[in-house]
């Protein structure tokens, strides 16, 4: 009797230590964050640079918290294979359609060009092209000399800044003079822009100033001649010299008395007017 008492009671006691425990674990579940609430999306799985089609290569997927992720991410790998890149993606960053030209628009340099700007190539040659420091991402600053209108002084302005380098390649046209130290580099600018460049290409000599790519102060420096640079007389508004008509001199009038001293006498003489 006393036997089955005792079994009765280690059962009952394993029941209430079972509940026990079911009670706590649902209570330790309930605090914790639900299991697989994270979505897939799609981030870069190496280094990408501009121009390049992505490739299933390219890309990985990977659960996050929806509450963490940026604006317009991709989340299936099909909706980025096959399009090119705008701007680089680093190695784990979120793959946005922002930096991804359209479907149709493929790969290349044209996927490089940002929405409402232009590409437009000018030739400089290895000196003006900052050494060969010039390259693609670089930030340069466009300086044109040529004749301004009506004058025969040369003058150097800058027409252009805080532009980006698309590219930069090698002339191959033979019937320019001296085609064979000139570069071509392609500048990423918007259409007003580019019909300057087109006209400073045409009417003056084209230099590129590289630039910090942080530094983006918009400067207004003033345009350079030849006389400012080098010394000599400056043109400046003509003075117009006047002669001064002054009226004749006026001869103070004589007192009409005047006292004369001889030792202690005083003598006073008058003068009529």
């Amino acid at each position: 009797m006393n036997r089955r008492r005792f079994l009765i009671m280690g059962v009952l006691a394993l029941a209430v230590g079972a509940l026990s425990s079911l009670r706590v674990y649902n209570q330790l579940r309930a605090t914790l964050p639900p299991a697989n609430t994270g979505v897939d999306v799609v981030v870069a799985a190496r280094d990408i640079q501009a121009g390049v089609k992505l490739g299933d290569h390219d890309l990985k997927v990977v659960r996050y918290p929806p509450a963490d992720l940026p604006l317009h991410v991709l989340h299936a790998r099909t909706s980025a294979i096959g399009r090119g890149v705008v701007l680089p993606i680093g190695r784990g960053e979120f793959v946005v359609s922002e930096k991804l030209a359209g479907e149709e628009a493929g790969a290349g340099l044209s996927a490089s060009i940002a929405v409402g700007m232009r590409a437009v190539a000018v030739r400089v040659n290895d000196v003006t092209n900052v050494a060969g420091f010039v390259a693609p991402r670089a930030r340069v600053d466009v300086l044109v000399t040529g004749l301004a209108s009506g004058s025969s002084e040369p003058q150097t302005i800058t027409v252009l800044q805080d532009v980006a380098v698309l590219a930069t390649g090698q002339s191959t046209d033979s019937s320019v003079t001296g085609a064979q130290n000139a570069t071509v580099v392609t500048l990423e600018a918007s259409p007003e822009d580019t019909e300057k460049l087109a006209l400073a290409s045409q009417e003056g000599h084209i230099q590129l100033v590289l630039r910090n790519p942080v530094d983006t102060a918009q400067e207004k420096p003033a345009p350079i001649r030849n006389t400012m640079l080098f010394g000599g007389t400056v043109s400046g508004p003509a003075v117009e010299l006047k002669r001064v008509k002054h009226s004749p001199m006026q001869v103070p009038e004589p007192p009409s008395e005047i006292d004369i001293l001889r030792g202690r006498e005083r003598e006073r003489f008058q003068f009529k007017q």
